[in-house]
């Protein structure tokens, strides 16, 4: 499927996928066994792609239909509407046109807006947010799912972003009654803001409470990430790499594998068959990502209000800041106030700049950190 085998985009096969062995069978387990399941961990982790890859499993695709649903850049129950039934309708086309007649005359409300490409098949023609009657295609898209022909697995990615909208406060309350009226479907909740995923599912004064089996992912144990690159190295040209390489990176990253695969795939580029990747070529990998990065990372800098973009880089500087509203954090890094590092600091959180886990605030993405080390303090 591609020349090099450290993918950095979507799922691209088994082949290419690390390990996850246990993960995969625990939610294989859960989801066939009518476990409602809250997939927590940070972003790039690989919570899509272990889905992904558990949908894609013989015995997944033989006997139920998978539906995976991203409603990360939803800022409305409209919007979830129409992501949710195009996901739907795209993931029953290569299933035949028997599949998809079923859901598109379970579409009352909605289906003057399909229509029909050169070969027949349909096309979601809503536009994002042009859903008329959300609740209404809601309920029809729920009628589907309760009286398809095969049992449903939906996966609904970046599930925080529904306690974003504005439109419908009761939207939390609203999808726990739908789920717990359609038997013939099983849900993944999957989200990278742990605060917030954790807020919803276990708060008991949340719609939510205890409807899940709460699964925390975490980073692929060293060993395993290590084997798996060595093996990938071999393929196309028998590369091999340092067991020390994988380390350092891996160490560096924490163990996300975003970006060990970012990096991974960098030095494999670098290296020529036959030949060995050496600790020496680490510093090269990053630094080239780093200046393909730049203007980007140099744009967001320069997009943030001032107050947000002080208190980042003050965050930044600590790399684990704690206690950021205190006299002591505003002195040190001179800003004006406690009060506005509290508003900084939620416009940052809500933006993805940074994020906070056990009272420290640290750079969400590791490459952007690293970014502003080497061009603000080296």
């Amino acid at each position: 499927m591609t020349d090099n085998p450290f993918v950095t985009s979507g799922y691209a096969g088994p082949e290419y996928f690390c390990d996850r062995v246990e993960e995969t069978q625990t939610l294989m387990d859960l989801l066939t066994n009518g476990n409602n399941v809250a997939l927590i961990s940070p972003r790039r982790l690989g919570k899509t792609d272990l889905i992904h890859h558990c949908f894609n499993q013989l015995e997944m695709l033989d006997d139920y239909y998978t539906f995976i649903i991203d409603i990360y850049a939803t800022d409305s129950v409209s919007d979830f509407v129409n992501v949710l039934g195009k996901s739907i309708l795209d993931s029953l086309k290569p299933k035949g046109r028997k599949a998809w007649e079923v859901f598109l005359n379970a579409l009352r409300s909605v289906r003057s807006e399909i229509t029909f490409d050169i070969n027949n098949n349909p096309v979601w023609g809503i536009g994002v947010g042009a859903t008329e009657s959300p609740s209404v295609t809601l309920d029809e898209i729920f009628e589907y799912l309760g009286n398809a022909d095969r049992h449903c697995f939906v996966a609904i990615d970046e599930f925080q972003q529904i306690t974003r909208y504005k439109d419908n406060k009761n939207i939390e309350a609203m999808l726990r009654t739908y789920i717990q009226r359609c038997p013939n479907a099983t849900f993944v909740f999957s989200g990278s803001q742990r605060h917030l995923m954790g807020e919803m599912f276990v708060s008991p004064s949340r719609p939510f409470y205890q409807s899940t089996t709460i699964f925390n992912l975490h980073a692929i144990p060293l060993d395993k990430y290590t084997e798996f690159a060595e093996r990938q190295f071999a393929i196309n040209g028998n590369r091999k790499i340092s067991r020390d390489v994988v380390e350092a990176i891996y160490n560096q990253f924490n163990g996300v594998t975003s970006y060990l695969q970012k990096i991974m795939n960098i030095l494999y580029m670098k290296t020529s068959p036959g030949a060995t990747c050496h600790y020496e070529m680490i510093e090269s990998a990053i630094q080239s990502y780093l200046q393909l990065s730049s203007d980007t990372y140099e744009a967001l800098l320069c997009q943030m209000p001032e107050k947000q973009r002080n208190v980042f880089l003050a965050i930044a500087s600590e790399r684990r800041a704690k206690a950021i509203s205190s006299a002591a954090f505003v002195k040190k890094y001179n800003l004006p106030s406690a009060s506005s590092v509290v508003s900084a600091i939620k416009g940052l959180v809500e933006k993805d700049f940074v994020t906070h886990e056990k009272n420290e605030y640290y750079v969400y993405d590791l490459f952007f950190q690293l970014w502003i080390e080497k061009c603000y303090w080296r």
